[in-house]
């Protein structure tokens, strides 16, 4: 199934997938990082998927699978262990459809769904229970949208886009102008674009601006509880870690990392490459290839350092103030 080169009895069967901790002699399990290659010999899995280069001088009680990646080997076995649920043609009785709806072929639409006017929806999706569909969204094949998931008018999802629960695409952005009676809101009639197989997490944000796309490209990837502003865009096979928040017109660039609890200021740009390091507030634009850290956020290696002083800068004041006192009191005698 994953060509692997086996170490050990090759007739043992094999009953399910487990994780490193839990599988048992019945289980394949898969160790990749030191931390577990290391403990091998106290695992209780009966075949382990391991990389092609290992060895051990331990003595290992399960069969090893040699891989060239192993996390993605096993992970094709786990699917096959636990395969999807085949696409069939349904509408619940429950679920309101709008007018001007064009529905393809095996797609599912569950309870209390509802779709708007002038949506266009592929073949093979499937729209899990509570979720709201507005007007003239476009929703092409092979889509999956979780219970609860809200996309706003003119929202354009590609193929393959998996949404988790909660997530809310095509909210008005932060738009509010100074009037004579305080904030005016401003009218939002931009819209939400999302490219190919990307997977969208549980509670993200995504709003449209006053004008023009919000744009996320093919591949990205982006965690739970995730801001994303209006007229934003991020490019392809870009990782958005958890509770991000990237404010608006900002330009991220192709495979990029913002790590978890980052903040991006508006009107940015965050270059292909760039690494963003967690808990970072970038506030200014970031280089290709660039990685970086801290508060203002600034290369990583002198972030290191800074935050290595911090915990020490009161010791450092009460010694510099000493300092001073004893220059002052040589300075007095000098003088008299």
């Amino acid at each position: 199934m994953v060509d692997a080169c086996i170490q050990g009895e090759s007739e043992y069967e094999i009953h399910g997938v487990c994780s490193f901790d839990d599988a048992g002699p019945m289980d394949l399990t898969f160790a990749v990082d030191h931390g577990y290659l290391s403990r091998l010999d106290l695992s209780k899995a009966g075949a382990v998927l391991v990389p092609q280069d290992f060895s051990t001088e331990k003595e290992c009680t399960a069969i090893l699978l040699k891989s060239a990646n192993p996390k993605v080997d096993f992970f094709k076995i786990v699917e096959y262990f636990s395969p999807k649920e085949q696409p069939f043609s349904f509408v619940h009785p429950t679920a309101v459809i709008g007018d001007r709806v064009r529905i393809g072929q095996d797609t599912r639409i569950d309870a209390n769904v509802v779709v708007g006017n002038d949506v266009v929806i592929g073949d093979k999706v499937h729209i899990m229970a509570n979720t709201y569909v507005g007007d003239q969204c476009r929703i092409k094949d092979s889509c999956q949208l979780k219970p609860n998931v809200t996309l706003m008018d003119k929202t354009q999802l590609g193929v393959e886009v998996l949404i988790h629960s909660g997530t809310v695409i095509g909210s008005d952005g932060f738009g509010f102008a100074m009037d004579s009676e305080g904030h005016a809101k401003l009218v939002h009639t931009g819209s939400v674009h999302i490219g190919d197989r990307v997977e969208i997490g549980a509670c993200n944000t995504i709003d449209k601006g006053t004008l023009g796309v919000t744009s996320i490209g093919n591949g990205v990837k982006t965690d739970n509880l995730i801001h994303i502003a209006h007229n934003v865009k991020i490019g392809d096979n870009t990782l958005v870690v958890a509770q991000v928040g990237i404010a608006g017109s900002t330009v991220v660039g192709n495979n990029v990392i913002i790590a978890g609890k980052s903040a991006v200021s508006g009107h940015l740009t965050i270059g292909d490459g760039a690494i963003v390091g967690p808990f970072s507030a970038v506030s200014k634009d970031v280089p290709p290839n660039e990685v970086v850290s801290g508060i203002p956020h600034m290369p990583h290696k002198i972030w290191l350092k800074v935050a290595n002083i911090i915990s020490r800068l009161p010791a450092m004041r009460t010694k510099l103030l000493s300092l001073e006192k004893r220059i002052k009191e040589i300075e007095s005698k000098d003088t008299e």
